[in-house]
């Protein structure tokens, strides 16, 4: 797409969005473009600063496009931590306990979540017993 400035001959100024250039030859030419103010059809292009990307709008962009990138992966892990938390069952500070529980076959198979310590977690690792942390997103933590 061009973009234009544009001018009637009532010296209203106006912009217009084009395919390619000759786009815009046509549309004069049939009358077709009028201004938007007078309904004037004699319009002319007038002079406009060119769009030039520098490395400052690149950075720019970038920075739009990481930004973008981190809200949908929040967006994601929320889903994904609300999801685990729906089908789970909170046992709390027991989590260590339920979690061998579960391991030893000594209490039926079922998702858990709870809190444990390092030491705990430890513990439970060595033991061959499958954890791990739910992630703590950043908006929740402020």
């Amino acid at each position: 797409m061009i973009k234009y400035s544009l001018s009637c001959d009532n010296a209203h100024a106006f912009e217009g969005w084009f395919s390619e250039s000759a786009d815009f030859d046509r549309q004069v030419a049939s009358g077709f473009l009028t201004c938007p103010v007078c309904n004037s059809a004699a319009i002319s292009k007038t002079l406009m600063a060119p769009s030039v990307s520098t490395a400052r709008r690149q950075e720019e962009k970038q920075a739009m496009v990481m930004d973008l990138a981190r809200r949908e992966a929040i967006a994601k892990l929320k889903e994904a931590v609300a999801a685990i938390k729906a089908n789970a069952e909170d046992v709390g500070e027991k989590f260590p306990e339920e979690a061998r529980k579960i391991h030893y076959g000594e209490a039926d198979a079922r998702g858990i979540i709870g809190q444990a310590s390092l030491g705990e977690v430890r513990d439970l690792l060595d033991e061959g017993i499958e954890i791990a942390p739910l992630p703590v997103i950043p908006e929740d933590a402020n």
